[in-house]
């Protein structure tokens, strides 16, 4: 039955709705049981109920192995899972999982002898950890987050002069100022973006395009070791995360113009109480 403008009405939306969940959590029950083939085709039937993939179907197949891992997670997913979380982010990511990255950027900003900088873009911003990290490092400060509410969180922290809702790279590939210039900064930061990444290179090459002549990115990754990636760059790992090689990321770098000024180890936060390996990157635009 559709209402009078020829729209699904709310009785078929709500078995739809009950259908995707069930299909979905049975998806999870079986992945969970060892059962992949049952997962595959529990999460097929999700992703054709939601095709924008709200409950992120695609990335929970290539982590069992049913499918290759799609370039990034979809933005629907991410926008949809920090909503959710936004109000209890913080504690989450820092209490729970031991999150200190932007901490990390800062005292690597000071080992290397970098800055003061003069405008920083932060890409996934969140509700703002980073950008109180750099907040004496950094004149002016423009936030970017796909999640509507957790921007508003970062509002509330008062330590950017710009917010903005929207997905990292398009951000990099399309922002213009109301007066149709493309405005351009001298550090770009983007803490815990590569793990909703795949391919990296669409990233880097915005990166290098808004970067200042000299200017900086940092950002964090989690890494996979080569008996998980044999051969491949990127994967989605047993998490639900991507993680890159090494070789990715440096070869990418060099492809987009920057000098790796450091690439270090790291603990880049807990998962069950055991340590996810990663590294922390600053490079610098040639």
């Amino acid at each position: 039955m559709n209402d009078e403008d020829g729209n699904p009405s709310d009785v078929e939306e709500t078995e739809e709705n009950e259908a995707l969940a069930e299909a979905y959590n049975r998806g999870l029950q079986l992945q969970k049981a060892g059962d992949f083939t049952g997962a595959e085709a529990a999460f097929r039937e999700a992703l054709t109920l939601d095709p924008d993939d709200t409950g992120g179907v695609s990335i929970r197949l290539a982590a069992i192995g049913a499918d290759r891992a799609p370039p990034k997670m979809p933005d629907a997913y991410v926008a949809t899972l920090f909503d959710q979380h936004a109000d209890v982010f913080d504690e989450i990511l820092v209490d729970e999982l031991g999150y200190c990255v932007p901490l990390l950027v800062r005292d690597l900003i000071g080992r290397l002898g970098l800055g003061p900088f003069e405008r920083l873009l932060d890409l996934g911003c969140g509700t703002g950890l980073t950008g109180a990290a750099l907040a004496d490092c950094t004149a002016q400060r423009t936030g970017v987050d796909l999640s509507e509410r957790i921007v508003e969180l970062a509002f509330d922290r008062e330590v950017y002069d710009a917010l903005y809702v929207g997905e990292a790279v398009e951000f990099l590939q399309e922002f213009e100022e109301d007066d149709g210039s493309r405005p351009v900064w001298d550090l770009i930061a983007a803490t815990d973006v590569f793990p909703y990444l795949g391919a990296v290179e669409p990233f880097l090459s915005g990166a290098a395009d808004r970067l200042t002549p000299g200017g900086c990115l940092a950002f964090s990754t989690e890494t996979l070791g080569e008996d998980l990636l044999r051969g491949r760059p990127y994967m989605v790992g047993p998490h639900n995360r991507y993680g890159q090689s090494e070789a990715y990321i440096l070869s990418s770098l060099e492809a987009a113009g920057f000098d790796v000024l450091a690439m270090d180890p790291i603990t880049v936060r807990l998962e069950e109480g055991e340590p996810v390996p990663g590294h922390l990157v600053m490079a610098r635009l040639r």
